[in-house]
């Protein structure tokens, strides 16, 4: 079932972007962060609450604690430079940066987690890889190109750095506590790291500017994220981190036709080129896996 939840994952995750990009068009990216981390804490907990029993938090051992905790600061490190990032770029751009996190995490699992590559996974990664450079891409533009304007780079890259680190650490938190009471931990130190920021950079004021419309999309983006994290952790638990992280990556499909459907974005021939190889990469390595199971 691991690969059905993986699946499951891509999807809401695929959503959770063009969610997010329309909360955040006037909404401070970091403030959008904080309120929709509120939701994804309350749908964690409640699903915790439903499949593992309030005593088994105290039978949780430091060691899990510590990777639990340490995962949930590379979320909200991720979260952050990600929905700076949407606020800034396209989402058609940003999204495939932030998926180049999947050459990133094979590797680690590789180093860290012991798990085997085949010559099928070094040509899915470096396809992953080329597909991503090739999605790279400056707006068409007489003028120069600010810093600013091209700061959603940055922060794409960031993101993608975070998110990789997220799920090594994810998948060692997990071992032996339910998948959802370690989603819920991870969420509830995203929760207090993204409004320590809020109020540390003095954007609490900001609070009260927030349109109900933006206010609607910054919600449901965030029960989308809660089902994603639900799908995506139960997946880690029962199935290896290398497999599992390029099948939640395929989010990308929903990301990319629904980028183009909500807010007219397309993709040049190059980018197209790329978009399709990072697709193959991803299957080359997910579908194998898949059919076995």
């Amino acid at each position: 079932m691991w690969a059905f939840y993986a699946f499951g994952s891509a999807f809401f995750a695929g959503i959770t972007a063009i969610l997010a990009k329309c909360g955040v068009k006037k909404t401070d990216s970091t403030v959008a962060t904080a309120i929709r981390t509120v939701v994804v804490l309350i749908f964690a907990w409640i699903m915790a609450f439903l499949t593992a029993p309030l005593s088994s938090i105290g039978t949780i051992a430091p060691k899990t604690w510590v990777f639990l905790i340490l995962s949930g600061v590379a979320t909200g490190a991720s979260w952050l430079c990600y929905f700076q990032a949407l606020q800034k770029g396209d989402v058609n751009k940003v999204v495939p940066i932030d998926k180049s996190s999947t050459v990133l995490t094979m590797i680690l699992a590789i180093i860290l987690l012991g798990e085997d590559i085949n010559a099928s996974g070094i040509l899915a990664m470096f396809l992953i890889g080329v597909g991503t450079l090739l999605m790279i891409e400056k707006k068409d533009t007489k003028d120069n190109v600010s810093e600013e304007n091209l700061s959603w780079i940055g922060y794409a890259f960031l993101s993608a750095l975070f998110a990789s680190l997220t799920s090594i650490l994810g998948k060692i938190g997990i071992e032996g506590i339910d998948s959802n009471l370690g989603t819920a931990i991870c969420t509830l130190v995203v929760l207090i790291m993204s409004w320590v920021v809020v109020f540390a950079t003095g954007k609490k004021e900001k609070l009260r500017g927030i349109c109900g419309k933006e206010l609607r999309f910054i919600i449901v983006s965030g029960m989308a994220t809660g089902a994603s994290w639900l799908c995506y952790y139960k997946a880690l638990q029962n199935g290896p981190a290398s497999v599992v992280v390029p099948i939640d990556k395929l989010s990308i499909i929903v990301t990319i036709v629904f980028s183009r459907l909500a807010f007219k974005e397309h993709l040049t021939r190059k980018a197209f080129i790329g978009f399709i190889s990072i697709i193959i990469g991803t299957l080359i390595i997910a579908l194998p896996s898949v059919i076995a199971v």
